[in-house]
């Protein structure tokens, strides 16, 4: 049986490259994202690599959005497999502006979106007594970030929230991963100067699935990026500032 996967933020990036390699093992993809356009291409792409897909146009942050895709699909496929929360949103925290409008969109994005995305489907998991909820969240929820308080709080929090999920979960046999990358190859990336080990997705993407089908709790990487989080915790602040 096809294995019946919902991925979000799945318009680019890692989103997009892991809709290629399960359309590859011939899945049933649902793919979510703002951009329908972006969607619509990539769902031909799942087609020809030999996987099926359905598009479904939601903001991250809509939770009757994302619910309505969720039903939608499993209504389409009769269950679901794999759940990937993926979508999510970098950037500056802004402070010096007064205006708490960035950090807002980053924090509602990076983790209502998680929420808005992976709970709608946990009823039918615990009924099937199996699944997966996969969650991007990021080696900066290891770290002090100077000028992404946002972004690695927000990281911090899905991770540790997914933490607390695999408790409550496993006895329902449901699989809960956090995947903390370092810096991947992707249009989120493209503006930021300095990026250490940088990976290219589609090397990315192939460690995540990975990870996934070994039932990892979290996984880190690169990993030069897991050896270095001991060092930059205990980084002093005056060194931690020049990275930008």
């Amino acid at each position: 049986m096809s294995k019946r996967i919902f991925i979000s933020g799945a318009s680019s990036g890692i989103g997009e490259h892991l809709a290629y390699i399960y359309s590859k093992r011939g899945a049933i993809i649902g793919l979510a994202a703002r951009r329908k356009e972006k969607l619509n291409t990539v769902a031909d792409k799942c087609r020809e690599l030999g996987g099926n897909a359905y598009v479904y146009q939601v903001d991250a942050k809509d939770r009757l959005t994302a619910k309505n895709a969720a039903d939608e699909f499993m209504s389409k496929t009769d269950g679901i497999d794999m759940v990937i929360a993926n979508a999510g949103i970098g950037g500056h925290d802004d402070l010096m502006s007064g205006d708490s409008t960035a950090i807002n969109n980053i924090i509602e994005t990076n983790v209502l979106g998680v929420t808005n995305t992976l709970i709608p489907f946990i009823p039918t998991m615990k009924e099937q007594q199996n699944g997966i909820l996969v969650n991007i969240s990021s080696v900066a929820s290891f770290i002090r970030a100077p000028y992404h308080g946002g972004y690695a709080g927000a990281k911090i929090n899905i991770r540790l929230m997914a933490d607390s999920w695999r408790l409550t979960l496993s006895k329902y046999n449901i699989q809960v991963t956090t995947i903390c990358p370092g810096f991947i190859e992707t249009a989120m990336t493209a503006e930021i100067k300095k990026m250490p080990f940088l990976l290219p997705v589609e090397t990315a993407v192939e460690k995540i699935v990975n990870a996934i089908d070994r039932g990892k709790k979290t996984f880190v990487f690169p990993w030069q990026m897991k050896m270095m989080i001991p060092l930059l915790r205990i980084m002093p602040d005056k060194l931690l500032r020049m990275f930008d």
